[in-house]
């Protein structure tokens, strides 16, 4: 029997969470977990009770105001359900922006794996710096040092 590795299991959730998102430029997911096991996740979008994006708000030359990224928003429900995020892992469909990498370093995440690579590659290095392991998994479930 071929099982696939917790590592795969937790990108499998954050792709599933990235098809809720409500966002009309790009689909993202993120899974926080501890062991391989899912503690939070989240996707992009509008926050919640606010109008989801629209063609005029969101599309491939005006960047979206309204979203939450994927990664945020895993770690707000963390925050609000009294999760702790210390020493946890966070996989995401799209490797984190700025923002999203310093929310990652401040909550105490240890390690952040990604299946596509964001235009950026400073925040990677800046997790990086600040001690977060940063790898890339490929559909395979490969798994490389990223940075």
């Amino acid at each position: 029997m071929d099982r696939i590795s917790r590592d795969q299991m937790c990108m499998e959730f954050a792709l599933a969470a990235a098809k809720r998102s409500t966002c009309l430029r790009r689909q993202i997911g993120a899974v926080i977990a501890v062991g391989g096991r899912p503690l939070a996740i989240g996707y992009n979008g509008a926050p919640s009770g606010l109008p989801h994006c629209t063609p005029t708000t969101c599309n491939e030359t005006t960047p979206c105001k309204n979203t939450v990224h994927a990664e945020m928003n895993a770690i707000a429900w963390a925050a609000r359900m009294g999760v702790a995020t210390s020493h946890a892992y966070l996989y995401t469909t799209v490797s984190p922006c700025w923002d999203c990498a310093k929310a990652i370093i401040s909550t105490g995440i240890k390690r952040v794996v990604y299946r596509e690579w964001y235009r950026l590659i400073e925040p990677i290095d800046l997790l990086n710096q600040a001690g977060v392991y940063v790898c890339s998994i490929d559909q395979n479930g490969n798994v490389n040092r990223a940075g």
